[in-house]
């Protein structure tokens, strides 16, 4: 598997503001010394040695991920897509310039509030009369819901206007795409949000946004177990920190310190923060990872595997 991050904010976009990059580059200046910037490899060992919240960016779109399988027998590219937030128009751009790996895109939908479908207008690749797109979500009203966003006057035309072959699939139980299986479990959030578990026979990846963990995820039960016992790679809504967490109780959402505990209680190698608030900004985001980090230490939860999610970021599980 193949899993890329394309959008990672929660809530909606929030792209670095003007004065957030000047304080990046006025905080990288305060660093400088004149033994940095003598030669090429004393610059370059000054910018490898700068923390990753100033040498980059976690990124402002709102969610998406996508997860590639090698070519099939028949030549064509499987790729699950999680999510339209407005990451999707990048990852529609590559589909377009990569024609040669005969993409056939499989989307499902966590859940429908906004952030999670305002990229769907903006996919290159559903406008292609040459593409085959299946939408999937276990609620039955999904096409109308995906029909509803692209009318007037929320948007100038409909999905009519899409080319490619649409193609949509209520979900009444697991789905076999070629040498994987997905299945999906309901989770905590207003209005409902489901979680999804992609298992190639090799390794399993589980895409859990808006989801703000309960006592009864950590239940050792069958229906617990089978779903997130021994994950490879778990993408885990973190967009709180606890004080914030017990603030907003019930808005959907949780605190990266339980995130860590619900990843540990389920054997979890390898985690993911994601869905990151909106008025965090990269430092914040960074300090975060770097707390979870700390609370695995002091917890002694050990052989579990912590990561910021980024845009752009690649993992190959």
């Amino acid at each position: 598997m193949r899993i890329r991050f394309w959008g990672v904010r929660g809530s909606l976009p929030s792209p670095e503001l003007p004065i957030q990059i000047k304080d990046k580059i006025a905080a990288i200046i305060e660093r400088l010394t004149p033994e940095d910037i003598k030669n090429k490899n004393s610059r370059e060992r000054f910018l490898n040695d700068l923390p990753p919240w100033l040498c980059g960016t976690v990124g402002g779109n709102s969610p998406c991920v996508s997860l590639e399988f090698d070519k099939d027998k028949n030549n064509n590219t499987e790729i699950l897509i999680f999510d339209c937030g407005s990451g999707i128009r990048e990852l529609g751009i590559k589909l377009e310039e990569e024609q040669d790996k005969n993409y056939r895109p499989h989307i499902f939908f966590s859940h429908f509030h906004w952030d999670h479908i305002m990229g769907l207008p903006f996919f290159n690749a559903a406008y292609n009369p040459k593409m085959s797109i299946n939408f999937y979500s276990p609620k039955d009203n999904l096409e109308s819901i995906l029909q509803n966003q692209m009318q007037h006057p929320y948007f100038p035309i409909n999905m009519d206007a899409m080319a490619a072959s649409k193609k949509f699939n209520i979900l009444k139980g697991q789905v076999k795409l070629n040498a994987c299986k997905v299945s999906y479990r309901k989770m905590q959030h207003p209005g409902d949000s489901y979680a999804y578990k992609v298992d190639d026979g090799k390794s399993t990846f589980i895409y859990s946004t808006d989801s703000e963990l309960s006592a009864n995820d950590f239940i050792k039960n069958e229906e617990n177990s089978s779903f997130f016992s021994g994950a490879d790679l778990l993408v885990m809504d973190s967009q709180y920190t606890l004080g914030e967490a017990i603030e907003k109780y019930n808005w959907g959402h949780s605190a990266f310190s339980m995130a860590v505990d619900f990843a540990a209680n389920w054997d979890i190698k390898h985690m993911v923060l994601f869905h990151h608030d909106p008025g965090h900004n990269d430092q914040k985001l960074y300090n975060n990872l770097q707390s979870a980090k700390w609370y695995t230490e002091k917890m002694n939860l050990k052989g579990l595997k912590l990561s910021l999610a980024t845009e752009g970021m690649e993992i190959i599980s």
